[in-house]
């Protein structure tokens, strides 16, 4: 029987699915023709495989072959069937034995004499080759990807011979084992908090935004350490669960990017350009590709300048914001990312960056400030959960060599974990992420208290969603303290991060 089937992975957004690949030869006029919704790259593939049959010292069949990619109604594109597709012409026409080819998924690129190089998207199709129950053959270059997915058998491959010397049993390829620790970052592998001179207030503000998982919003004039803050947030988040990590490595596996093992549980810090667009943050392409947000997945979205970002383009975060995922709807086809990140951003008070100097440089004039501010949508600034101010560092602190006690990101980041351990126990999740059921549940206050936060909504014109987010906030800064109820003080400091919120007529 002049038919071979064999196994690989398509490429859809963080998703595989299995591809069926069936390989005929038939008599008739020699020719080459694939099927099944392939792109232009696909298509393509008939020259490299025709090469690196022939450089491998293989017979090329004078026949006719045909070979077909199911589900005929999933578009295929890259070079990823290349291996696939040249094994099973060769399985097809006796060259190499096709017992044991339902064993196995196959991926790679082949080049002209038959060497094998990498994919993209290697991380999401070997969580779905293991969830299938067989054993995946590669790339080298893709090993060290592939060898992050536990209880997965993975081969990896350097050359097409290699490959067919496995399968015919003259040369087995060698297993390419789990990491017996993949070890997890520490809050030594990022900038130091307590390189950032003063500003004690905002590093307080800092951890609780990392404690609660709550987005931030700094405001200052140019060189206060907006940017050395948010820099130093990755490093005071809690470590990445395994699930996380691989999550955010699939991300990066399939953005074209390329992902280093290297990179292994580091929380991504995301930092884009003012002039970027809106498929850039969100994502998108013919191909659906996954976007800045997409990229910060389970890390840190950082928006510098943010009043300089086209304001269409800062309205996309709005749902993401709420959601945690983007979808991307194409004609063609419809991909789904996660998006659960941190949005920390930065902006200065005015627009020369100098409003409440005392040395007078501003010369904004009110109006100024109202159209450089209203440049963020009242919407999107009632979805960010703290502002605050980063004042001017004095010249007599700039050189000061005695760090504040209890400030590096190691001390931080133990009381960010523990505060976030009882979040976790008490709710399952982070608390900027609570339901409102839930704020009703864990977040009750004191007759006293709800006085104060009704006073302060009714007098700042607050909006039912900046409520909640307050109170997010205070059950946050009460888990800091590992407190069991929601305090008057508590609730205090929580209002103060809502800097913007008493600059009524900006908005």
């Amino acid at each position: 029987m002049s038919l071979a089937i064999l196994f690989s992975r398509a490429q859809c957004g963080i998703t595989a699915p299995q591809v069926t690949v069936e390989v005929h030869l038939s008599n008739g006029l020699p020719s080459l023709s694939i099927v099944g919704l392939p792109e232009t790259a696909v298509k393509e593939s008939k020259e490299r495989i025709r090469a690196a049959l022939l450089n491998s010292r293989f017979e090329y069949p004078t026949r006719r072959i045909t070979i077909n990619l199911a589900p005929a109604d999933l578009p295929k594109q890259g070079g990823r069937y290349d291996l696939a597709m040249a094994l099973g012409v060769l399985a097809a026409s006796g060259q190499i034995p096709r017992a044991s080819l339902d064993q196995y998924e196959f991926l790679g690129e082949l080049a002209l004499s038959g060497e094998l190089r990498p994919i993209h998207g290697t991380l999401p199709a070997a969580l779905q080759v293991r969830e299938a129950g067989r054993s995946l053959v590669i790339p080298m270059a893709n090993g060290e990807e592939g060898a992050l997915i536990r209880d997965l058998t993975l081969y990896p491959a350097r050359h097409l011979l290699d490959v067919c010397a496995h399968l015919s049993g003259a040369s087995p390829l060698s297993p390419c084992a789990h990491p017996s620790s993949t070890a997890l970052e520490t809050s030594a592998s990022y900038p130091d908090l307590a390189d950032v001179s003063a500003q004690h207030h905002a590093k307080r503000a800092l951890e609780i935004a990392a404690a609660g998982g709550h987005a931030l919003l700094m405001i200052g004039p140019p060189g206060t350490g907006k940017t050395m803050l948010a820099r130093r947030l990755p490093g005071i988040l809690p470590p990445m669960s395994e699930e996380e990590a691989l999550e955010t490595a699939a991300i990066a596996s399939v953005s074209g990017l390329g992902f280093s093992p290297q990179q292994w549980a580091r929380r991504p810090f995301r930092a884009p350009h003012h002039t970027a667009s809106g498929p850039a943050l969100v994502g998108g392409g013919s191909v659906p590709a996954p976007g800045e947000i997409s990229l910060a997945h389970n890390g840190v979205l950082f928006l510098d300048e943010l009043p300089e970002f086209n304001r269409h383009t800062l309205e996309v975060l709005r749902e993401p914001l709420e959601s945690g995922h983007i979808t991307i709807s194409r004609a063609a086809r419809q991909a789904e990312f996660p998006a659960r990140f941190q949005l920390i951003a930065a902006m200065n008070p005015c627009p020369c960056g100098f409003h409440g100097d005392p040395r007078g440089r501003c010369r904004c004039t009110s109006e100024q400030i109202q159209r450089y501010r209203a440049r963020i949508s009242g919407p999107l600034m009632d979805r960010i959960d703290m502002h605050i101010e980063v004042p001017p560092v004095p010249p007599r602190q700039w050189r000061d060599t005695q760090r504040e006690p209890l400030a590096s990101s190691t001390d931080v980041r133990k009381r960010v974990i523990r505060a976030r351990h009882i979040q976790l126990q008490r709710a399952g999740k982070a608390n900027h992420l609570m339901t409102s059921p839930e704020i009703e549940r864990f977040c009750r206050l004191e007759t006293n208290g709800q006085h104060i936060l009704e006073s302060a909504c009714e007098r700042l014109g607050l909006s039912a969603r900046a409520y909640h987010r307050i109170l997010r906030v205070a059950r946050t800064i009460a888990d800091l303290e590992e407190a069991e109820a929601i305090a008057t003080n508590h609730l205090s400091e929580a209002l103060s991060y809502r800097r913007l919120d008493r600059k009524t007529g900006y908005y």
